[in-house]
């Protein structure tokens, strides 16, 4: 990893940039393509692809059936199920608590005002497959589309060349009450379930994380058929760290970002260059003893070392980045949080490793990438709710409003806007 010794504010943008992407434009004609097939073609386009992208052998069963839930419960561990369960309740606990409640305001006498909290009736959740199938997001993704109420839950994921999915993927589907789970991946599966196809009724709104061509499928149907959770693209992760840090624990939350993929991108803002060496040093020694060696020493190509001796150089730098994952290791860590105005998710301190959030301290990991944390959130309980305001009215309460609705109805113009509240007036 390169070390940039304290760079002036004007090259801040700069360091701030994510890894190239694919040539976007080229991804998302693919990708359109892939979208349309699927519409126009449904299942027979969907194992078509499977064949052409995937090398599956085709006709193969979309749907996981009750044999293929039973045979992977009875493959995972004991001790893997304990783990995922305990993530589970964890998880469950956060967002059980994030149920928001019904407002209810008498604005002015006989004016009541209602917003009230309505659970999306169907939501697809898709599942990663490829070089790390990400058991965890299911529970991310399901546990609080079942707590909001959501009344149907339909899961897409990638499954080997043999058509069958991991053991430890269906095992948390099963955990958390899923039951409709399809074996396709890609763009394909984004495509089948905004649009349906014979076997797979369509879903309001998509949540999930993906590759690129997954991305590009989201914003594609999202900007015409449904909705989704948010733009999410290569994994991140920014730490800031002075000398209360531990170098050692510093290098392995980088090199847990590193191993998700080649793109993935990390970056250490500490207060000085001896601290950014001991970083550099344990990174290396660390890293040339992972398995995923391939995916993290590219990811490392896009990672860098900053160094900031002024910690509101170091804020304000975090808050330009705007990281999916912020690790403050920092005196009065939460004091500095408190000054965070961008970031998916926030650990504090030397024991909130990264991977506690991923896993299963009980926030969410469905979170913001590529600078999106400036303007979005990560997946809570509200991303499976929509509000529905409602008004109430009596003879009184809309007689005291006449006037005011009535003058502005007529300054911009729309009569028959004023005239449903005279024609009432007329009426007592």
């Amino acid at each position: 990893m390169k070390i940039y010794n304290n760079p002036d504010p004007s090259q801040w943008a700069d360091l701030c940039r994510r890894a190239k992407a694919e040539e976007s434009a080229e991804v998302d004609r693919i990708v359109s393509n892939i979208i349309e097939r699927v519409r126009t073609g449904g299942d027979e386009a969907l194992m078509q692809l499977a064949a052409e992208i995937d090398g599956l052998a085709i006709p193969y069963d979309l749907a996981v059936s009750e044999t293929e839930f039973a045979e992977a419960e009875a493959a995972v561990s004991d001790s893997l199920k304990a783990a995922i369960r305990t993530a589970a309740d964890n998880i469950s606990a956060f967002h059980q608590a994030q149920l928001p409640s019904e407002v209810c305001v008498e604005t002015m006498p006989g004016v009541t005002c209602i917003q009230k909290p309505v659970a999306i009736q169907n939501v697809g959740i898709y599942i990663p497959g490829g070089t790390a199938p990400l058991f965890s997001t299911v529970l991310m993704l399901a546990i609080p589309a079942r707590i909001a109420g959501c009344r149907r839950v339909v899961m897409t994921t990638p499954c080997d060349k043999e058509g069958k999915v991991a053991p430890a993927v269906l095992y948390a589907a099963r955990v958390c009450g899923v039951d409709e789970v399809y074996k396709i991946g890609g763009a394909q599966a984004i495509s089948a379930l905004a649009y349906g196809t014979e076997s797979i009724r369509p879903v309001d709104k998509i949540f999930g994380p993906g590759n690129r061509f997954v991305t590009s499928a989201k914003q594609q149907v999202g900007g015409r058929k449904v909705s989704i959770d948010m733009p999410a693209g290569p994994s991140e992760v920014m730490i800031l760290a002075d000398d209360t840090a531990v170098p050692e624990f510093v290098a392995s939350d980088i090199l847990s970002q590193c191993e998700h993929g080649a793109d993935s991108q990390g970056i250490v803002v500490c207060y000085s260059m001896q601290l950014a060496e001991k970083i550099r040093e344990a990174i290396e020694f660390q890293a040339s003893t992972l398995h995923r060696a391939e995916y993290v020493s590219r990811s490392l190509e896009n990672s860098r070392i900053v160094v900031l001796p002024e910690r509101n150089d170091m804020i304000a730098f975090a808050n330009l980045y705007g990281a999916e994952h912020l690790i403050i290791s920092l005196h009065d860590a939460m004091q500095a949080a408190d000054g965070i105005t961008a970031a998916g998710s926030v650990f504090i301190g030397n024991y909130s490793p990264e991977s506690a959030g991923d896993y299963a301290s009980g926030t969410n990991h469905t979170l913001p990438t590529s600078g999106w944390a400036h303007s979005c959130s990560g997946v809570n309980i509200d991303s499976y709710m929509r509000k529905t305001t409602i008004q109430y009215l009596t003879q009184e309460g809309l007689a005291r409003l006449a006037d005011t609705i009535t003058t502005m109805a007529d300054a911009e113009g729309l009569e028959a806007h004023a005239q449903a509240v005279k024609i009432r007036m007329q009426c007592k």
